[in-house]
């Protein structure tokens, strides 16, 4: 008996599976989650997706799939969240291909499942950009979830697409999401939290962060990236929806263009095509930024003023919560000081820690 879960854009989401199959499923039959290993560049520093030459020690399920245990190693300078997310939750991580493009996630979809057998078989997005139609404004990273739509689409299976947290992402406004929701599958509790507390002491991935908090009861306004997007945490935030896939497939234009594409060149360029862009290119030009920056001092006296003065410019754009991903990036600290950044304020100032997330006060 087993359950396969798609996570569709990777990091975070792979995260968010593993809470929603404790949630739904309990500790029976642990699922497997097929995810991208795809961190932000906090976490690996070469942009896009990792592929199996990425790392040592991927365990073969199928031709074309392979496990990530916890004994895996992304190859330096790659870096990636899978062998420990494999090491501390109970669920099972497989590897998403991007090489050959849609096909190639097809073709690995298809192994697992005939390999598999599944019980259930669940596509999950944290936030709802796996519904963009591709010219919003907002949408900044439609390029996962697109892939993993379009393979889901081909699939002679049947999968739930499922929504957690819509809008949590940043990708799309609640109010263009909560029209296209389907039926009420789950709302996140603070029990429902524990499966997966352990592992955002150190993930970065703020939308699954954004879910956690608001499954504890955290409310406010939450600013995340580097764009400094305003996130409101409300009681629609806790909540996981089905929507029928056919139908996301018939909005999302990315994810219909690229359902035959062979590479991942392929995706990129159609993804230029229709929205506008591929988020692999801001990755390579924020990688270059970053190799020229110098990363500042983590003495208190260096950061707590200019924290200091983050927060009064954040009261007075009305926010509430940042994440610690959003701090690293204010404060000019590389991906190896997040850690230690976190420690620092935690230790400094426990009443601001609004776990998983800063508040502002």
């Amino acid at each position: 008996m087993t359950r396969l879960i798609v996570a569709a854009g990777g990091g975070g989401d792979a995260v968010a599976a593993a809470m929603l199959d404790a949630a739904l499923y309990g500790a029976e039959d642990r699922a497997v989650i097929l995810t991208y290993a795809w961190d932000r560049l906090l976490i690996d520093p070469v942009p896009g997706p990792r592929s199996p030459d990425d790392f040592t020690g991927l365990e073969p399920i199928t031709p074309s799939v392979w496990m990530v245990p916890a004994e895996a190693r992304p190859i330096a300078p790659a870096g990636s969240t899978l062998p420990r997310l494999a090491a501390e939750l109970p669920q099972s991580f497989a590897l998403i291909d991007t090489r050959r493009g849609a096909e190639g996630v097809t073709l690995q979809l298809e192994e697992l499942i005939g390999h598999l057998e599944p019980t259930t078989i669940d596509l999950l997005d944290v936030g709802g950009d796996a519904l963009a139609l591709g010219n919003e404004p907002t949408l900044k990273s439609p390029l996962a979830d697109a892939l993993t739509l379009a393979a889901c689409a081909q699939m002679n299976a049947p999968i739930r697409l499922l929504i957690a947290g819509p809008g949590l992402d940043g990708e799309l406004p609640l109010k263009d999401v909560r029209p296209l929701l389907g039926p009420l599958v789950h709302t996140f509790t603070a029990k429902d939290v524990d499966s997966i507390s352990p592992v955002l002491e150190w993930h970065p991935s703020e939308a699954t962060g954004m879910l956690a908090a608001t499954a504890r009861g955290v409310r406010g306004t939450c600013e995340v990236r580097d764009a400094g997007l305003p996130i409101p945490l409300t009681d629609e935030g806790t909540t996981v929806h089905e929507v029928d896939l056919d139908e996301a497939l018939s909005r999302n234009e990315l994810a219909r263009a690229i359902m035959a594409t062979t590479t991942l060149d392929q995706v990129e360029a159609l993804s230029r095509e229709v929205c506008g862009f591929s988020e692999i290119d801001y990755e390579r030009n924020k990688a270059l930024w970053l190799k020229g920056q110098r990363p500042t001092n983590l003495a208190p006296e260096t950061l707590l003023p200019r924290l200091a003065q983050f927060e009064a410019e954040a009261r007075s754009r009305g926010i509430t919560h940042t994440t610690f991903r959003r701090l690293t990036e204010v404060l000019n600290l590389d991906g190896t000081q997040r850690d230690a950044l976190r420690q620092l304020l935690i230790n400094r100032r426990p009443e601001q820690y609004a776990w998983p997330l800063w508040r502002i006060t």
